[in-house]
C-alpha cells in the first residue's frame, strides 16, 4: 500500500433551498481510485469544478467518502481515532497563504504546528530553521509575514507544514493567487522538497507548466479520472486536453502545431531545450 490510497471513492454534495430541502445531489468525486508511493510527486489536473480540489481535501480527512475508501500511510480516513494522526502525516497548503499564516513573525508561524503537537522548545526551533531553510526563506525569519510578497508568504506556509514533519505535502493550487514568478518561486520550492527531502507531493494545479516535472499526472473531468500518465504521455494527447477544457504548456503546442505543418518532432516535447534539440538548432 502506498503513502496515500483511495478506492471507488465517490463523494457528494446535497443541494438545499432556503427551507433547506433536498434540491438535488453533486457528485464531486466519482468512483476514483488511485495509488500514491512514498517519495512521488504527482499532480492532479482539472479544470475548475472538475472535483480535483475536493479530492484533494480527502487526503488529510477534511473530508470523508460518501462511498470508498481512503488510507493514509495504512489509516482509514474514515476513523475519528486516526484524524490526528493523517492530519500529521499528510500537510495540507491551501490557496490563499492569509488563511494559513497566524504569526507576527516569520519564525513564530513556522513553528505553530510542531508547538500544537508538543514537540520540545529546542527541537522546534531547529525544526524552524530547517524548514525555512528547505524553502529558501531562512533570511526572512525575523520579518513580519504582512511585509512579504504572495510567492515568499506561500513558503513560508509551505515552512510551516514541513516543520510537522509530515511524510505528504498536498497543495491544493498553491500558485492560484500569484503573479509568474511567484509561481516559479512555489514551484522550485515544491520540487526541492521531493528531491532533496524525499517528501511526497500532491500537488493540486490547473497550471501546466507547473506539472511537468512530475513522476505522474491524474486529469479529472465531471468528477472522475479521464486521464492517467507521465507528463510526456499527458501532453502527447492535444486534443484531448482541449476537449477536457485544458491548456498544454505553450512550447508543447508549438511543437504540436510545427507537427501538424509537417516537420517531424516527437510528441509530448515539454521544454523549450527539448524543441531546440528535436529542431536540430543547437
Amino acid at each position: 500500500m502506498g503513502i496515500i490510497e483511495a478506492r471507488d471513492v465517490v463523494y457528494e454534495y446535497v443541494r438545499r433551498d432556503e427551507e433547506g430541502n433536498v434540491e438535488g445531489v453533486t457528485k464531486a468525486v466519482n468512483d476514483v481510485s488511485l495509488d500514491i508511493k512514498q517519495g512521488d510527486f504527482i499532480a492532479i489536473l482539472g479544470h475548475n469544478g472538475s472535483g480535483k480540489s475536493t479530492l484533494a481535501k480527502h487526503m488529510n480527512a477534511i473530508l470523508n467518502p460518501t462511498e470508498g475508501t481512503i488510507w493514509v500511510d495504512g489509516m482509514d480516513t474514515n476513523e475519528e481515532e486516526n484524524v490526528w494522526n493523517i492530519r500529521q502525516t499528510a500537510g495540507m497548503v491551501f490557496q490563499n497563504p492569509d488563511n494559513q499564516i497566524i504569526g507576527q513573525v516569520v519564525e513564530e508561524d513556522v513553528g505553530f504546528g510542531p508547538e500544537n503537537m508538543g514537540v520540545p522548545t529546542k527541537e522546534i526551533w531547529e525544526r524552524v530553521e530547517e524548514s525555512l531553510k528547505a524553502v529558501g526563506m531562512y533570511q526572512f525569519r525575523k520579518h513580519s509575514p504582512n511585509k512579504l510578497s504572495g510567492g515568499q508568504k506561500q513558503r513560508v506556509s509551505i515552512a510551516g507544514v514541513l516543520a510537522m514533519h509530515p511524510k505528504c505535502i498536498v497543495l491544493d493550487e498553491p500558485t492560484a493567487m500569484l503573479d509568474p514568478s511567484g509561481r516559479k518561486e512555489v514551484i522550485r520550492a515544491v520540487r526541492g522538497l521531493n528531491q532533496v527531502e524525499g517528501v511526497t507531493v500532491v500537488l493540486i494545479t490547473h497550471y501546466m507548466e507547473e506539472i511537468i516535472h512530475a513522476d505522474r499526472v491524474f486529469v479529472m473531468d465531471q468528477g472522475k479520472i479521464a486521464m492517467e500518465g507521465t507528463p510526456r504521455e499527458i501532453f502527447s494527447q492535444v486534443e484531448k486536453l482541449k476537449s477536457l477544457r485544458l491548456d498544454v504548456p505553450q512550447v508543447t503546442l508549438l511543437a504540436y502545431e510545427l507537427k501538424k505543418q509537417g516537420i517531424p518532432l516527437p510528441d509530448g516535447i515539454l521544454t523549450t531545450d527539448e524543441l531546440i534539440r528535436a529542431l536540430g538548432l543547437e
